[in-house]
């Protein structure tokens, strides 16, 4: 089809790279949301384009050790106990997926959407304000020594089957590399052809200023329904109004979920509840991008200082912050980086949008006009513009430059 008027619904850094694309083909494009753009969950990430990021957490042996996991208070998984019953469907089929075969074809679906990350958010940010938020780098993964680097090693090989092999820096050499790193970090592994971004909520906002004026508009309101007719997307209908257009875009994360019940698909979707810590304006932290392999964060320095994110819980999108996280989120910045200073600390909870079976939904929902593009789990960032890209290819007929087909949407469809 070749649209002529669409309306995005999210403006994270799918919906903002979704509406530059269209913009940049001609399309007249309305984009939606109940907050300022940025301000969501592209906010509040590690800021890595992180292109090596293509395996799956359901890896194999997840099942026999995830029990484990949720019981040791210095593992960084955390679980709502009252929630479970809500989750345990999904859980059941999130964990489905952990076993070879699954893995390999998972991350052969997401590399073409992760491998050339930093290439293409220069090309969707390239001659706007927010080209001055990119930054090229390795990406460092820090392990207490050879052994733990070692039983990573089936990660690793689908990380070498897509091109990306790391430099080992091992005992003085890796501190040399990287001179905040602890003591107990004894093995760092770096890889190239990657980067980052210095203020990933602002990165999102300067791209939404560029699409305004490239003449795309922005709409500051809740979705409420889509106006459907004859199985054809007619409209949104909004708090500020109805918005008609020929097409939509959905790329609201996991809210994305009851919009899409509305189309006949059941997407069997949850919240990663994720944390960051922003120590501002600090001292005696790292030069790059460091996954710390120990506590499964990842530390980036950004502009207001050093920003430490990860942490997985379960517990849905209603309840407010947990202490025990950034308790041991705090726990693990110490230890890797026993020098770090700053002059204050600012926490944040963001909500991942995590698919049972780890594949984003990118693509038509049916015939409807109505273009799924959430679900990126952990590579929303990394992944926002070749999925941008991708849903403009699909909207104006031209061939898309990435096989859509292991995204598409109806393969939740009821």
């Amino acid at each position: 089809m070749a649209a002529r008027h669409v309306v995005v619904v999210g403006a994270g850094i799918v919906g903002a790279s979704a509406g530059i694309w269209l913009r940049r083909a001609g399309v007249e494009v309305t984009l939606v949301d109940r907050a300022a753009p940025g301000t969501g969950t592209s906010h509040g990430n590690a800021g890595v384009l992180a292109a090596c990021s293509m395996v799956p957490v359901t890896a194999p042996r997840l099942i026999r050790r995830a029990p484990g996991m949720l019981l040791n208070r210095d593992f960084p998984l955390f679980m709502r106990w009252a929630y479970l019953p809500r989750i345990a469907g999904w859980l059941m089929r999130y964990l489905s997926h952990a076993n070879d075969t699954d893995t390999r074809r998972i991350a052969r679906a997401l590399t073409p959407l992760v491998a050339t990350s930093l290439a293409e958010h220069r090309a969707l940010a390239t001659g706007t304000p927010a080209e001055a938020l990119l930054r090229a780098s390795d990406y460092a993964f820090a392990y207490a020594d050879r052994a733990a680097y070692q039983a990573d090693a089936y990660t690793w090989s689908l990380r070498a089957e897509a091109g990306f092999h790391p430099v080992l820096h091992e005992g003085p050499a890796a501190r040399e590399r990287e001179p905040a790193l602890g003591d107990g970090i004894g093995c760092l592994a770096t890889v190239s052809d990657h980067g980052f971004v210095r203020d990933p909520g602002d990165y999102v906002a300067l791209l939404a200023q560029a699409f305004t004026g490239m003449g795309g508009r922005i709409v500051t309101a809740a979705v409420r329904d889509f106006q459907i007719e004859d199985g054809r997307f007619r409209a949104v209908d909004t708090e500020a109004g109805r918005l008609d257009a020929d097409a939509c875009v959905l790329s609201t994360g996991v809210w994305s979920k009851p919009l899409m019940g509305k189309l006949g698909v059941r997407v069997p979707l949850e919240s990663e509840r994720g944390y960051h810590i922003i120590f501002k304006d600090a001292q005696g932290g790292p030069s790059l991008p460091v996954m710390v392999a120990s506590g499964k964060f990842v530390a980036t320095p950004m502009a207001q200082g050093l920003r430490c994110a990860g942490i997985v819980e379960f517990g849905g999108l209603e309840a407010g912050p947990s202490r025990d996280p950034l308790a041991l989120l705090r726990r693990q910045v110490r230890m890797a980086f026993p020098g770090l200073s700053a002059g204050e600390e600012v926490e944040w909870l963001g909500h991942r949008p995590a698919p049972a079976d780890s594949l984003p939904l990118i693509g038509e929902v049916g015939a409807s006009a109505v273009f799924a593009a959430f679900g990126h789990h952990h590579i929303g960032l990394t992944a926002g513009p070749v999925t941008g890209r991708l849903i403009a290819d699909m909207l104006t007929g031209r061939p898309p430059a990435v096989d859509p087909a292991p995204y598409a949407p109806d393969r939740f469809r009821r």
